[in-house]
C-alpha cells in the first residue's frame, strides 16, 4: 500500500466538517437559541402581566384554602361557576379541589353543582 504525501487533516477539521455536512448545532447555536427564548419568555410573561383579566392571589395560602374560604364566605353555597370565577383557578385545577374538598367530608353537595360547606 502507498501513503500519499502531502497535508495531514486535523482532527479540528474533521470535526467541523462534520458537524456542517449532518447540520448537528454547536454549543454556540445552542446559546444563542436559549438567549432568544430567555427573551422571548419575557416579552410574553411582561405582555401577560399586563392584561392579566384573572385576579392575582398574593398570600401563599394552599389553592384548597381559597376554595375552601369562597364556599365559606356564601351562605346557600357556590356554583361551581361562581367558585370558578371568584378564585380564578382553571376549571381542571377546581374540579380536582373540589373533589378533594367532598372526599376529606370539608363540603358537601348541596344540589347539582352548588357546594356548601360541612
Amino acid at each position: 500500500m502507498v501513503r500519499k504525501k502531502g497535508k495531514s487533516v486535523s482532527f479540528d477539521a474533521m470535526v467541523k466538517f462534520f458537524l456542517h455536512t449532518y447540520d448537528i448545532p454547536t454549543k454556540r447555536d445552542v446559546d444563542k437559541l436559549l438567549a432568544r427564548l430567555d427573551r422571548l419568555e419575557g416579552l410574553l410573561s411582561a405582555g401577560a402581566s399586563a392584561g392579566r383579566s384573572r385576579p392575582v392571589r398574593r398570600s401563599r395560602e394552599a389553592a384548597a384554602d381559597v376554595v375552601l374560604g369562597v364556599i365559606r364566605r356564601s351562605k346557600q353555597g357556590l356554583k361551581f361557576a361562581d367558585i370558578q370565577s371568584k378564585t380564578g383557578f382553571a376549571e381542571k385545577k377546581v374540579r380536582n379541589i373540589i373533589f378533594r374538598l367532598n372526599k376529606l367530608q370539608k363540603i358537601k353537595r348541596h344540589s347539582r353543582g352548588v357546594y356548601v360547606v360541612v
